[in-house]
């Protein structure tokens, strides 16, 4: 058996287990190789290290700057080299690739080989990087095809996820221009991209398509953020399992567009007072962190500073000393009221965007007053926003319910 190599590099890379032979019996990944080598040395022994080490005499390291390049060039060496002992990604093709076929209408798909006809992007390091990137596109486009035939649409297509092939007047067309823009995407040529965008809007409000030239310039105006989600979803490390956050960042787009924001509402927080004829004023707000309630942030208040009811001064109260310190601003303050509300606070929130949300009508009052948006409960944008609202409000009313018992107590 081997005895324990010194030092080391402690940067991300490749190590290489080699026999008398110096054949390549085992090649692995590290974040830190000096430590992931070390492992195989420690007691206990699970049974793989003790197989390696019985027949390894050496141990090669190639340093790379980092860990996805690391776990790239393991793929490729293990497939060059097939180590005996690199079951896992020694038969096949450890690589996934997007596949856009050559059809009339072109479907999208997840493929290993190389084997048909059409234009291949990748290689990406597992077929769940891979669908990742490729649901992220689809929802985003709106690019999935229906299996259905229903002349007025599916459910899907009237929520924004169905390319319409189900229906009778499906556009052929703007599907394809839609998975052209796609490839563009995959390519990261944001400038062919632009141009594009930029003629295909002048030629449908020419032709008086504005539905279809209001949805280009919503990817002309979030065309940064979504290639930056594909570079982070193409290069995430392929054990990475958290990545809920992402797949509801095209609906956080739907929300930033239908209610005009100047930047994506990746974190939302929201406001609301609970009192019974002004006894026992309490406040509430929680926060909203990719689209996904982050119950570590939510915070209850008890008002301090009144004795009468005066619900624009108890939310000045709550809102300072939410944001007591200054680095904990959202990009999104939601109030639950109306005009009066939102002006209270408008000058405590300069360092993010504002609406208020007038119950009654389920209103949202955009902090220059003008325009006020109802909202339809339908949309999934809009719906997302009633639920944060209404996440809060029962929020804030079980804590004044269980303020009031202990008074009463």
């Amino acid at each position: 058996m081997m005895n324990q190599p010194k030092n080391l590099t402690k940067r991300p890379g490749i190590y290489l287990f080699k026999n008398i032979e110096a054949d390549i019996i085992y090649i692995g990944k590290a974040k830190n190789i000096a430590q992931r080598v070390a492992s195989y040395f420690a007691q206990p022994f699970d049974y793989k290290a003790q197989l390696i080490l019985q027949e390894a005499i050496t141990i090669e390291t190639i340093p790379t700057q980092t860990e996805v390049e690391a776990l790239y060039l393991e793929a490729q060496l293990i497939k060059q080299y097939q180590p005996k002992f690199n079951t896992l990604l020694k038969d096949g093709n450890p690589f996934a690739f997007i596949l856009f076929s050559q059809q009339e209408i072109p479907t999208i798909s997840i493929v290993r080989t190389k084997e048909k006809k059409g234009a291949y992007f990748g290689p990406f390091l597992s077929k769940k990087q891979a669908h990742n990137v490729c649901n992220f596109l689809i929802t985003t486009l709106q690019l999935k095809l229906c299996k259905q035939k229903i002349p007025q649409g599916c459910l899907e297509y009237h929520i924004g996820i169905c390319a319409g092939n189900c229906t009778n007047s499906f556009d052929h067309e703007f599907y394809r221009l839609k998975v052209n823009l796609a490839q563009e995407l995959l390519k990261k040529n944001n400038k062919s991209i632009d141009k594009q965008l930029c003629d295909e809007i002048k030629n449908a409000s020419k032709a008086l398509q504005f539905e279809h030239a209001k949805q280009l310039t919503e990817y002309k105006n979030d065309l940064q953020v979504i290639q930056s989600t594909i570079t982070k979803l193409s290069t995430m490390p392929s054990k990475q399992k958290n990545i809920t956050p992402d797949k509801k960042i095209p609906l956080l787009i739907k929300v930033k567009n239908r209610l005009k924001l100047k930047h994506i509402p990746y974190v939302i927080d929201c406001f609301d007072i609970s009192h019974m004829q002004g006894q026992t004023i309490v406040g509430a707000c929680i926060r909203y962190v990719h689209g996904n309630p982050e119950k570590s942030s939510f915070r209850r208040f008890k008002i301090t500073s009144l004795t009468n009811q005066n619900d624009y001064a108890a939310l000045q109260e709550i809102v300072q000393r939410r944001y007591k310190n200054k680095d904990s601003f959202p990009n999104l303050v939601i109030i639950d009221g109306g005009i009066g509300q939102v002006n209270a606070v408008k000058p405590l929130l300069t360092q993010c965007e504002l609406v208020g949300l007038a119950k009654k009508e389920e209103t949202i009052i955009p902090t220059n007053l003008t325009n006020p948006i109802k909202l339809n409960v339908h949309n999934p944008e809009d719906a997302l926003i009633l639920q944060i609202r209404d996440y809060t409000h029962h929020f804030a009313i079980s804590y004044h319910r269980k303020k009031r018992s202990i008074l009463s107590s």
